[in-house]
């Protein structure tokens, strides 16, 4: 292997290694908290976990073995599998972020109707229609012969090799991103500003009040005074750069795979390998990204998974006492008389 495959190697390997860890700890505090289970956006964020958990163990090995290798991972009918759940889960995951940035625009711009509006029953119709959608286009695309490996990403995915229907090809592909990636980073944009535009109206009226208040205490120390104007400007802060991460985020990971594959469809412009498969890679570090960005980093996600690794510190350590203690206990040796002595 040349250089550059021992990189993209050893950055997938990275990708792998943080993202089964990252997913599996989301999926634990799932399981683990009945608060976050309870919670609509949780059905969103489990879903969203596994399609990160099943793209972690199944792609992202198989594209590690493409690099290396650099022949087809398996036979044709495994690589076929494999590239139709790629599709899958690739779409599933962009519509899955769509469906929780919808929620999150219903709780924060219609608060008080959140919960008529926002059920179970809805979530689960949302995530019907998410499969649905998912679905549709790989159950095409293998239909068509149109899964299979392909060099320029190292993996299995949407292939065409036949000349005699490149045009369906090319007019499927644009459909396929076209109604998954642009049509999720246009709900993740129009429901995530939304948001944002609420939070900067809501700060703007209590920074109104704060200094209606202030005005008010003129006897208030400057330091204080300097204090509250300083946490409304890191409050406005805040809203901000949640809302930059996701759509962000969203854009960095997969829009320069969606470029890549349009761009490949014009025979006229040639694409680097290397950039082939650092734009797959770039697609999959969306799996690692996922956990932190909506699940790890808030504060319902970091009291239950450090109250799980307490558990488990407290319950090794009263295994460790337990165990001095029968240590100890089995130094002591009756004598004939009733009496004891150390050994």
């Amino acid at each position: 292997m040349g250089t550059g495959e021992v990189i993209l190697s050893c950055f997938v390997g990275v990708l792998m290694v943080v993202s089964l860890l990252s997913n599996v700890l989301v999926l634990i505090c799932f399981l683990y908290s009945a608060e976050i289970r309870k919670q609509v956006p949780g059905m969103f964020i489990i879903n969203l976990t596994l399609s990160n958990l099943l793209m972690t163990a199944l792609n992202m090995p198989l594209t590690l073995v493409g690099i290396i290798s650099k022949e087809q991972p398996g036979v044709d009918a495994f690589c076929r599998i494999v590239g139709f759940l790629e599709t899958f889960l690739l779409t599933n995951s962009m519509l899955s972020m769509a469906a929780l940035s919808t929620d999150r625009w219903i709780a924060v711009v219609f608060p008080l109707s959140y919960n008529s509006k926002m059920r179970y029953k809805d979530a689960a119709i949302m995530l019907g229609y998410t499969w649905f959608h998912s679905l549709c286009f790989p159950v095409v695309a293998i239909g068509l012969s149109w899964v299979g490996y392909n060099r320029l990403y190292a993996s299995c995915t949407l292939s065409q090799s036949r000349p005699d229907d490149r045009m369906q090809f090319v007019v499927f592909t644009v459909v396929f991103h076209t109604l998954s990636f642009l049509l999720s980073l246009v709900v993740l944009c129009f429901t995530y500003l939304k948001v944002l535009r609420v939070a900067r109206f809501h700060c703007k009226r209590i920074d109104v009040i704060t200094m209606q208040t202030l005005v008010l205490l003129v006897d208030i120390h400057p330091s204080v005074r300097q204090r509250c104007l300083e946490e409304q400007k890191r409050r406005r802060q805040r809203a901000t750069k949640k809302i930059s991460t996701f759509i962000g985020t969203f854009i960095l990971c997969f829009a320069p795979y969606v470029i890549t594959r349009l761009v490949e469809l014009s025979e006229s412009i040639p694409i680097n390998p290397y950039w082939g498969v650092v734009s797959k890679c770039l697609a999959y570090s969306k799996a690692v990204s996922d956990p932190f960005v909506y699940s790890l980093l808030r504060h319902q996600y970091k009291k239950t998974w450090m109250d799980i690794i307490n558990r488990l510190l407290k319950r090794s350590s009263l295994n460790s006492s337990a165990l001095t203690g029968e240590t100890q206990n089995s130094n002591f040796v009756p004598t004939d008389d009733g009496n004891t002595f150390h050994d």
